[in-house]
């Protein structure tokens, strides 16, 4: 049985509809309907890695780390692939070695583990779908 189980639709155009449990989100290429595909894998990055390095911090033994906040940006190539993404990360809390939030972030962030080049879609083909 799988993990994660989604429901994506596109009616017509180019924006679709993902249902995920009780959530729907909205995303479009044309940035029209929602976000385009690269802002959400960007804000799923840090939506991950953010409570990420604060766990990775409570179990490390730090004290409350209190308000934190990613800035993200990212690059794109010519052809609208993802080239770079990079965080500025704030953290109320004085920490004598920032280094180690990266690291803890890195080490805990599922999605920051996702992204390799070996990680793809195997992808089934159905046709005739939706017949009546």
């Amino acid at each position: 049985m799988a993990d994660i189980s989604l429901t994506t639709t596109n009616e017509d155009g180019f924006d679709t509809q993902s249902v995920i449990g009780d959530f729907a989100l909205a995303i479009d290429p044309m940035d029209e309907t929602g976000p385009n595909p690269n802002a959400v894998l960007v804000a799923d990055y840090a939506s991950c890695f953010l409570p990420a390095v604060r766990l990775g911090a409570q179990k490390a033994g730090y004290d409350d780390l209190g308000r934190m906040e990613i800035e993200a940006t990212a690059e794109m190539d010519d052809e609208d692939d993802l080239e770079a993404i990079a965080f500025t990360l704030k953290v109320e809390a004085d920490v004598d070695d920032p280094a180690e939030l990266v690291a803890l972030g890195e080490d805990m962030c599922h999605v920051h583990a996702a992204l390799r080049e070996d990680l793809t879609a195997d992808v089934t083909v159905e046709t005739d779908a939706f017949d009546d």
